[in-house]
């Protein structure tokens, strides 16, 4: 029936044949869409900016697992990921420490890349909406750094690499939220929601070949921030400014590792055709 002229009408009809009105989706049409939009995650600039690092970091590995040791995407060769900075004890006691933060941004295989791709849309977009963008920042790198230096400590004869240290990090963020105010309803729903979500991904984290400790560190990290720096507050006030400036520390930090990772991965190549020459 059309809501306007009130005629009987068929159900495909998305302008109405006697008065022209147009026509919307159905109620039904509208819960289905939200059905299956409830299990997708939802994204922000920030969100898909880290996605597209991470991915296109993915995309480099897989061209130097093939370039440099002719290996295909199913078999991600040992050398690519310490070459490309993966958390790999005797380097990093050598001085590349670096390595704590592009550690955070390989991954392992395709797998490992989409589980951790699908978490941090929803993370990223949710932190940043309660805590801004440069506590985001702050904390995405923090975590990744506190993660893998546990992983270092804990686990100090395993390569690892992957984002999940931020996950938990951003998760830690999150729960810090819960506990700082706990009146507020808000906070308590907060609280509730990512207690569970903390709860799953640390079961998760037992399964075989996954480096719990760079989770719980990562976690660790994210839940300081988080207790440190509480909610944002008026713009433009003296403790924001603080906050941009460390999140502008954070992406300098970031950017001089990947620097190191450079020049390091410069000479490895070297050393590798040299090798195999």
């Amino acid at each position: 029936m059309c809501p306007n002229c009130r005629a009987f009408i068929d159900i495909t009809d998305r302008i109405c044949p006697y008065c022209d009105a147009q026509l919307g989706p159905r109620a039904i049409d509208l819960r289905g869409t939200q059905f299956v939009s409830s299990f997708l995650p939802r994204a922000n600039v920030t969100s898909s900016v880290i996605l597209i690092l991470n991915v296109s970091f993915f995309l480099i590995e897989l061209i130097v697992n093939y370039r440099l040791f002719n290996s295909g995407p199913q078999a991600l060769n040992l050398g690519t990921l310490v070459g490309l900075g993966a958390k790999y004890a005797p380097f990093i006691h050598a001085g590349q420490t670096w390595r704590l933060i592009t550690a955070g941004f390989l991954h392992g295989g395709i797998l490992h890349i989409a589980m951790n791709s699908w978490a941090l849309f929803d993370l990223v977009g949710e932190v940043e909406q309660f805590y801004g963008t440069s506590r985001l920042i702050v904390a995405y790198i923090f975590s990744t750094f506190t993660g893998f230096l546990l992983s270092l400590l804990w686990y100090p004869h395993v390569t690892s690499m992957g984002a999940s240290a931020a996950c938990f990090g951003l998760i830690g963020i999150m729960l810090a939220m819960g506990l700082r105010q706990r009146s507020d309803p808000m906070a308590q729903a907060v609280r509730t929601y990512y207690g569970r979500w903390a709860v799953y991904a640390l079961v998760f984290s037992f399964l075989p070949g996954i480096d719990i400790a760079a989770h719980v560190g990562g976690f660790a990290g994210g839940f300081l921030i988080g207790l440190i720096g509480g909610l944002p507050s008026l713009p433009n006030t003296p403790r924001e400014k603080v906050w941009k400036v460390l999140a502008g520390l954070a992406i300098a930090i970031t950017l001089y590792a990947f620097w190191q990772d450079y020049r390091f991965f410069y000479v490895f190549t070297k050393q590798i055709s040299n090798t195999v020459v």
